[in-house]
């Protein structure tokens, strides 16, 4: 989607270099497949890392995850502690340890449809007041592995028919490159296609490999309607194309209340007048000043009307 543009699409947000630890003797690194035990200072250090890098709030409880996950990454890096760790990461201008530890730290989990209350939302409400336009954007905001905004083109080309090949187009964006990179690899394992309709398979999926190894691909004229981009949602949205949907499901999970609510508010700058926001069912927006009507679980609508 060309004319949603953001500042700083780096590969990952770029913190400051942190200086070396000194002092004392190094101590051993690990041996491959053990971690070293986190400390509760350690996990302080890197929960409040976490949160200002990408709004990920870790409250206490979470020290086992946290070791469980990141201890992988100390154990085939050879690091000795989790502080060193974090320093390395710190120190990293490039933001690929960043994006790794990122990565580690959020499960994506989805699938084609889910939610599937939404995805007739759509087809019945919002499309028809845009159908008429001859440019359609649509924003995935946090499109994992790619399932959701592909599920998205496919209900256009049912709704609108082959011209939505043309005219939708759809910006899927990610703070996960590991995600990013297996959504434009559109190749998916039999086993995560089981929510897809027998004829959307017949028309919009093909059959990819023989035998059990075999998955299904999605196909060119469907790939084409998505762009797919890295985006830390914590980072400054730049002013672009508004859209009359935008999906931000099951995200702000991973966020405290505060965090959720600057969210929204910036992207509704991103919402035209009259828009919807859909959101994961386990969330809610209760409470929040937001100027946003409730119009269904998990939908809101903006102020206005689509024209």
């Amino acid at each position: 989607m060309a004319n949603i543009l953001w500042r700083n699409q780096t590969p990952a947000a770029r913190t400051p270099a942190a200086r070396a630890p000194s002092g004392g003797p190094a101590a051993a690194p690990p041996l491959p497949g053990n971690r070293p035990v986190l400390s509760t200072q350690e996990f302080q250090e890197i929960r409040k890392f976490i949160y200002a890098q990408a709004g990920i709030d870790l409250h206490p409880g979470k020290e086992d995850l946290v070791s469980a996950r990141l201890g992988k990454i100390l154990a085939a890096r050879g690091v000795s502690s989790y502080q060193e760790y974090l320093r390395q990461v710190r120190a990293d201008t490039s933001g690929a340890m960043l994006a790794a530890m990122i990565d580690a730290l959020t499960t994506n989990y989805t699938g084609f449809l889910r939610e599937p209350v939404h995805f007739e939302f759509l087809r019945r409400t919002v499309l028809p007041a845009v159908e008429r336009r001859p440019r359609i954007d649509i924003w995935s905001a946090a499109c994992s592995t790619g399932e959701e905004p592909y599920s998205i083109a496919c209900v256009t080309l049912e709704a609108l028919g082959a011209k939505a090949g043309s005219q939708v187009r759809i910006l899927a964006s990610d703070i996960s490159t590991r995600a990013l990179g297996f959504a434009r690899e559109a190749l998916y394992p039999a086993e995560r296609t089981g929510g897809v309709p027998p004829d959307w398979q017949r028309k919009y999926l093909a059959r990819d490999g023989e035998g059990r190894e075999a998955g299904w691909r999605i196909r060119p004229e469907v790939r084409r309607m998505v762009e797919f981009q890295r985006l830390n949602l914590m980072e400054p949205l730049a002013a672009g194309r508004r859209c009359p949907v935008i999906f931000l499901r099951n995200v702000m999970i991973y966020f405290d209340r505060a965090t959720q609510e600057a969210l929204v508010k910036r992207l509704m700058e991103q919402l035209e007048p009259g828009g919807y926001l859909l959101i994961g069912h386990s969330e809610s927006l209760t409470g929040m000043n937001l100027g946003l009507e409730y119009v269904a679980p998990a939908t809101y609508k903006k102020p206005g009307m689509l024209a």
